[in-house]
């Protein structure tokens, strides 16, 4: 049976268009209003509040936290001070990403992991012999993500602190103890915000009542889809298949393919994959995990050749797309949008290494009137979208 979050009482009333997703056993919006637009754009232009309570989500304490974790991660987690936030990969023993999330330092001994997948098993099989506690506190703690240009000028009024880019602190918004980090999942200025489920109603009702002079909507989903491919940033059984899910050889990605080697700390004495990294990063990576844009003058000529206007998606896509040069297919796309801030189609796409510089011209296969063209693409460099506000 599907759960429900505890931001439910409050999300479902506001559901309209009826339109749920699956996500970790829970059920959330996709959308609120019967189309997402207006979701995508409060993001981009407001306030956008978004319930991201199905992440997966562990206390790690003792004396071998910090020691667990940096053995667990490709990131120096030793180094991290008290109040920041890692975002990370972590591998298996063949150096291939199981899944990708953050290492939050809440004090000296005391972390929050979040992940995609229940990571609970590998966390204890590798914390054998050492002094750790690890709790799942997944369905005990709310997470709202709040994104866009107006989320600090909210949290401000509220007296919440100021932080820095991928830094965390206590608050108190409106007598409610909560955790907020400034991180996010849209590539914008925007917070995370972390509490106590049984807190949780409450919270939404203050930030809603806070934001409504800064046009605070609650979002799903959908619109969350485009802003994070515009960010660039990729979804794990999209745009690579965990290790632990993998059936073929191929179907396994390092950090290094999925364009992930400044979260590979090869200084590190010792972590799970290690060895198995230094050798990929000795050879060199085969594929790399880039971004394309379709050129809107070929993409124009394929429908005019049928008769009709030029279409672009209006919701963001998820399925394998090839990509070719000179006739021979030298990798695929995974994710694509119709960017309406940057008025472009874009791709998130998997290339063989000597095709992704960028600037390199190639073409994306198109399904027109049924019929299966190529357009012209252009490797670009992630992110699509990259406003200085996300990290000022």
């Amino acid at each position: 049976m599907l759960k429900t979050t505890p931001f439910h009482a409050r999300t479902a009333p506001l559901c309209v268009s009826h339109a749920w997703r699956r996500w970790a056993g829970h059920v959330v919006a996709s959308a609120y209003e019967l189309t997402h637009e207006r979701e995508y754009h409060v993001i981009r232009a407001a306030a956008a509040l978004l319930d991201v309570s199905p992440l997966y989500k562990y206390l790690i304490r003792g004396r071998d936290a910090a020691r667990l974790l940096d053995v667990v991660v490709t990131r120096n987690v030793m180094k991290a001070g008290v109040g920041q936030v890692l975002y990370t990969p972590w591998c298996d023993h063949a150096g291939k990403v199981i899944d990708d999330g953050t290492v939050a330092r809440l004090d000296e001994q005391t972390f929050r992991m979040t992940s995609a997948e229940p990571s609970l098993r590998w966390l204890q099989d590798n914390a054998a012999g050492m002094q750790v506690e690890i709790t799942d506190v997944s369905d005990s703690t709310g997470a709202l993500s709040l994104q866009g240009p107006m989320s600090w000028p909210i949290l401000e009024s509220m007296g919440a602190p100021a932080l820095k880019y991928f830094r965390l602190g206590a608050a108190t918004l409106r007598g409610i103890p909560v955790t907020i980090s400034r991180t996010g999942y849209t590539g914008d200025l925007g917070f995370e915000i972390w509490v106590d489920a049984a807190h949780a109603v409450p919270l939404w009702d203050a930030l809603l009542d806070a934001g409504r002079g800064y046009g605070i909507m609650p979002t799903g989903l959908l619109a969350l889809d485009m802003a994070r491919i515009e960010a660039g940033l990729m979804l794990i059984d999209v745009d690579y298949v965990p290790a632990r899910k993998a059936l073929i050889e191929s179907q396994l990605s390092s950090p290094f393919e999925l364009d992930l080697a400044w979260t590979v700390n090869l200084d590190k004495e010792r972590f799970i994959g290690r060895q198995a990294l230094a050798e990929e990063k000795a050879r060199g990576p085969q594929w790399l995990f880039v971004g394309v844009e379709v050129d809107w003058n070929s993409l124009e000529r394929l429908y005019q050749e049928v008769g009709l206007a030029t279409r672009v998606p209006g919701a963001a896509w998820r399925m394998s797309v090839p990509i070719y040069a000179s006739g021979e297919q030298v990798g695929y796309a995974t994710s694509g949008a119709w960017s309406p801030v940057l008025k472009k189609y874009i791709a998130l796409a998997h290339l063989r290494t000597q095709w992704t510089k960028p600037g390199t011209p190639l073409e994306m296969e198109i399904t027109v009137e049924h019929k299966r063209k190529r357009a012209a693409v252009t490797v670009v460099k992630k992110p699509f979208f990259d406003p200085p506000r996300k990290r000022a």
